[in-house]
């Protein structure tokens, strides 16, 4: 192997700019001095009388190595009379790779060390790349140098400072001023370099790879001389000497393994060492042109490496804990994957996923060499470990077919479409032939077997080049007709679920459609290869993070979160939210649900937060950080938080304003839930359109508190509907209010008296003629009605109100409640009539579905009919069907209270977060 210059003239530096066939980087003298420059790739050889592994290090023939290497040898090649190490493989070794965040400071690197210390494997191969931002700095000089920028000089100088300074804080005696002299010398190096790019106003992609190793070059030595201090043997590698590249375009290369092997066996036979430090990211062609791997490509040198070596295990150091399921900042409950297919891996690489780069799989594929990724400031951290999978494992764990979800962000999808396509052979390769010829990248590909249209999707940074050529390219079919368009969609995200196990696992791909289905995300384009280890979908760019939510939690990843807006915190709503707040923890632990309640409104003050209220002191909150109420930026607020895929708004209001809106709401995906009647009783044609819209769409509408507070009345009539039973007659003590009061009402009690008690009691409204008109019950009688499938409206229930007809008018609830004894003689004769016939009175509310008809009224009943048999507040209610029509099925229970009404809405938020995929 021959050795590179310690000194560039001008000369020199003017042929590599203008030939990269002097073959300069392998020919140039040695400099006299003892320290050799960074720039070269051999150091002087060394002694050899170092320990070795063991009975793993093997002399092939023993002999001395006498004198020295003189300063005037050109292209030295090791002599085969000399002694050669046969290099060990195996499970001996173990690689790691640490990244520019990993050294990016003394004291990291001083870390880094230790983590190398503490590996007590028998052999260590440590890949390290340029500290933290020292790349793009060297990719800086370059483009100044060729913009003929002058403050280049400056940034070389700031580049000398910044590994001077950390050398300083980490070396001492001859190991800095080791170090220093080779850094001074580098650095002169590069001056000339960029000022003959300067001159020129340009520099070959061979002189720019040649320049911006340096940061490697210099960061595996610092970490060599630290081990050394830490007691190790240690050896550091210039990888150019070792790794032989061929370009392979599309600025790729790929690696000549057989080449590599033979040049890594020739170095370790000369720097036989139990530690070696080698740079990442820099190799050589086979011309022996310095190069590098291309962007972050020090993961694909460890690959490389641990490949060669036939490592143990190579660990990639990064500072993430290991491969999360999805992009953490995306999805917050993003988990860490223990293990990972080698083909999960690579394709959740090439989606995005920022951990690996996406050719590090494929060296390490070839001998089943397991790849963990560790976070190097969380050793507690277990990490993910990337191998192949174990096959019928007895006892696995159950766990989703879809290991994790990948975005790539900022694409265009291109549609070519047209009836001249279809049977046409080589349209395909006419299409993406094009695409090629302006070096554009596709990403997806998408074709209906009618082969009408072809659809991709590539950068939207590429993607105006991309229609110039095609509609260039097919100019004459698009004239003819036979080419309908070239359409280009932009703002795109494209959005893959990757899972080995998805091949065998049915209706994965209908769960996840679902999931985006229910979330209101459109599809734009969807693709699969037939080896199902990820099914893709193409959707508006602003839809990617509720997208990404949504599938993540619909695969039990993470937990169904929904996010929540409360109307009205009166007693009802006040309740709901103390509920909340005392379940929410059990919610999320035991059933993965997490519902966060992003807004709380009332009529004059709402209070908005963008992660979820602190439920434990809301009524606090409003007070101190409450704004006026604005109900369309409550609604916005609440919904357009793109970190929740799915939005409910729960009315607990009985206002017919806000009732208004659920259409809008509805159409614009969001979830309702409500008790408030106004609604579904409200006039018949905007029922209607409610019903058919939440019907045609994914989003729910529940009001199961409508009627009945927390009992499961309108359930139970959508059961016997559903499942093709006939409804005759529903009749039943739809007030909680009117039950209390005449369930007391009895003896020698003056009616008045057992209002008053119920509305000191609580169970009447402020006024209680709202309760004894019957308009809260004719309302139930006609949401039963409709449910029915009765087109019935308020104006058609006949209504017997209780309210004394003079008293109707009265100012106020106050007025009423003073005069309502003048009038207790007229409801004491109807009781004592009920007496003498042996019932009692009941107010209730009937459906005839017969003679399709509702109305509600003061009826009386046998002493031992069911209606006679309640006591309190409770509600009952009486389903005549075709099935049961000898005796009807009876819902029975407390039909009034606020937490038992709470209870009710609780329980439709808690079915819509099944329906929207949390466990069962």
């Amino acid at each position: 192997m021959a050795l590179c210059a310690a000194s560039i003239s001008h000369n020199n530096t003017s042929r590599i700019l203008s030939s990269s066939k002097s073959n300069t980087f392998y020919q140039k003298k040695i400099s006299a001095s003892p320290h050799f420059s960074l720039l070269s790739l051999t150091p002087p050889l060394p002694s050899l009388s170092r320990s070795g592994f063991g009975s793993h290090w093997r002399r092939r023939e023993p002999c001395s190595l006498h004198g020295h290497v003189s300063c005037s040898v050109k292209a030295v090649l090791l002599d085969e009379s000399k002694e050669k190490l046969l290099l060990p493989k195996g499970d001996m070794w173990s690689v790691h790779k640490f990244g520019g965040t990993c050294v990016g400071s003394s004291e990291r690197i001083q870390n880094v060390a230790q983590v190398i210390v503490q590996d007590s494997s028998e052999g260590k191969l440590v890949v390290v790349s340029a500290m933290s931002k020292v790349t793009d700095m060297m990719y800086d000089l370059i483009n100044k140098a060729q913009a003929r920028d002058d403050s280049y000089v400056s940034a070389v100088d700031a580049v000398f400072e910044k590994h001077k300074l950390t050398a300083m804080d980490l070396l001492d005696g001859d190991d800095l001023a080791s170090f220093l002299s080779r850094l001074h010398h580098d650095i002169n190096n590069l001056k000339a370099m960029l000022r003959a790019i300067y001159i020129a106003g340009h520099a070959t992609e061979s002189f720019s790879d040649f320049i911006v190793g340096h940061g490697e070059l210099w960061s595996a030595q610092m970490l060599s001389y630290v081990v050394r201090k830490n007691g190790l043997d240690c050896e550091w590698m210039d990888t150019r000497e070792v790794l032989i590249v061929n370009p392979s375009g599309s600025n790729q290369v790929d690696p000549d393994f057989a080449e590599s092997e033979k040049r890594l066996e020739e170095w370790f036979s000369r720097h036989p060492s139990k530690t070696i430090v080698a740079t990442g990211f820099i190799a050589s062609t086979q011309q022996n042109i310095p190069t590098t791997l291309k962007r972050d490509g020090s993961d694909f040198s460890a690959a490389i490496m641990g490949s060669l070596l036939r490592a143990r295990q190579v660990t990639i150091w990064t500072d993430v804990d290991g491969v999360y399921s999805a992009d953490p900042r995306k999805v917050s409950e993003a988990v860490i994957l223990r293990t990972l297919s080698y083909q999960e891996a690579w394709e959740m690489s090439y989606f995005g996923a920022n951990v690996l780069h996406p050719r590090t799989i494929m060296p390490v594929m070839r001998y089943d060499i397991p790849i963990m990724i560790r976070n190097v400031f969380n050793l507690s951290a277990p990490g993910t470990m990337i191998c192949r999978p174990a096959e019928n494992e007895d006892g696995q764990k159950l766990e989703s077919p879809v290991r994790g979800f990948a975005t790539i962000d900022n694409v265009a999808l291109v549609n070519v479409e047209g009836t001249g396509m279809a049977g046409v052979p080589g349209t395909a390769s006419a299409i993406f032939g094009a695409v090629k010829d302006v070096g554009a990248n596709v990403i997806v590909i998408s074709q209906a077997s009618s082969e009408h249209s072809v659809c991709f999707a590539v950068p939207e940074k590429e993607v105006a080049a991309v229609a110039e050529a095609l509609k260039s390219r097919f100019s004459e079919a698009l004239n003819a007709g036979r080419l309908s368009q070239v359409a280009i969609i932009p703002n795109c995200s494209i959005l893959a679920a990757v899972g080995q196990k998805m091949a065998s696992t049915y209706g994965v791909s209908a769960t996840l459609f679902n999931a985006l289905a229910k979330a209101n995300i459109n599809v734009r384009a969807i693709a699969q290869g037939c080896s199902e280890y990820n099914v893709t979908a193409v959707i508006k760019r602003e839809d990617c993070i509720r997208a990404l939510r949504a599938v993540h939690s619909r695969f039990y990843l993470s937990k169904t979160t929904i996010a929540m807006g409360i109307i009205g915190p009166g007693l009802i709503g006040a309740t709901l939210l103390d509920q909340l707040r005392d379940q929410a923890a059990v919610l999320k632990e035991d059933c993965n649900i997490d519902l966060r309640v992003m807004g709380i409104t009332g009529s004059r003050t709402m209070l908005l937060n963008d992660v979820g209220i602190d439920l434990s002191r809301w009524k606090e909150l409003v007070k101190d950080k409450g704004e006026v109420a604005d109900l369309e930026k409550f609604r916005q607020h609440v919904h357009e938080n793109h970190f929740f895929p799915n939005t409910v708004l729960v009315d607990c209001t009985a206002d017919s304003n806000v009732a208004s809106c659920y259409h809008d709401w509805l159409r614009r995906g969001i979830h309702v839930i409500t008790p408030n009647k106004k609604a579904n009783s409200g006039p018949l044609d905007q029922y209607l359109k409610l019903r058919a819209l939440q019907r045609q769409s994914y989003t729910h509408y529940f009001y199961e508190a409508t009627v009945g507070a927390g009992l499961p009345i309108i359930s139970t009539l959508r059961g016997l509907l559903e499942t093709g039973d006939k409804i005759q007659r529903i009749e039943g003590i739809f007030s909680g209010t009117l039950s209390y009061i005449f369930n007391n009402f009895k003896g020698t009690r003056a009616f008045s008296n057992v209002v008053e008690e119920a509305k000191q009691a609580g169970y009447t409204e402020p006024d209680p003629r709202d309760d004894l008109s019957g308009t809260d019950v004719a309302r139930k009688v006609i949401i039963l009605a409709r449910e029915s499938g009765l087109k019935l409206d308020l104006s058609d229930i006949p209504v017997q109100n209780l309210v004394p007809e003079p008293l109707r008018a009265c100012a106020s609830a106050e007025e009423f409640m003073q005069q309502l004894p003048q009038f207790d003689n007229e409801m004491a004769r109807a009781r004592q009539e009920a007496e003498d016939a042996g019932d009692v009175l009941r107010y209730v509310g009937v459906v005839d579905a017969v003679s399709r008809e509702g109305r509600v009224e003061l009826r009386r009943y046998k002493k031992d009919h069911p209606f006679a048999q309640l006591s309190g507040s409770d509600n009952i209610i009486a389903f005549t069907t075709t099935r049961y029509k000898e005796q009807p099925l009876i819902v029975r229970g407390p039909g009034a209270g606020a937490q038992v009404t709470a209870g009710g809405i609780f329980s439709d938020i808690l079915r819509l977060a099944s329906y929207l995929g949390a466990p069962s």
